[in-house]
């Protein structure tokens, strides 16, 4: 009898830890915990229940300032951080450098070109759509009339 194999799922590649492009900044060090063992910023947002390459990604996408304000706020909620009060804000700044950089151009033309995508794969079913309801609609019209002719 042959052995069952356990179905594998592999994760995208922007969700792999070895090929992501967000790993020198998921990857940095925040700072020690009171257990002088090293915490790492993927160790933070998993811990708070947040998607690290996700959170990576959103934070990508967003000025560095407010990307900077943002990720200050998530470290200043840690509890018990081995860091001085009002470090915080050059630790984000910090970390926020390791994002990868992305020509602002480049991403408003990938964000406009993928409006356009799905735009134009929507089009097409949202027409579909209205002739097949406007063409039941008169069916059902013509059956009224020829049932209020034959039964007044």
């Amino acid at each position: 009898m042959p052995l069952k194999r356990a179905p594998t799922h592999s994760l995208p590649s922007a969700f792999t830890l070895l090929k992501s492009e967000f790993n020198d900044f998921l990857c940095a060090t925040i700072g020690d915990e009171n257990n002088h063992a090293a915490l790492t910023l993927l160790s933070v947002l998993s811990r708070q229940g947040v998607d690290p390459w996700l959170e990576a990604a959103k934070l990508n996408r967003l000025p560095r300032v407010t990307a900077t304000q943002r990720l200050t706020a998530l470290i200043e909620r840690l509890p018990n951080g081995g860091w001085a009060k009002g470090d915080e804000a050059p630790i984000a700044a910090r970390l926020v450098a390791l994002l990868p950089r992305r020509a602002a151009r480049q991403q408003r033309t990938s964000t406009v070109a993928g409006i356009r995508s799905l735009v134009a794969h929507q089009m097409p079913w949202r027409r579909i759509g209205i002739i097949s309801l406007s063409i039941a609609f008169g069916a059902s019209l013509i059956a009224v009339g020829l049932l209020l002719v034959r039964f007044p």
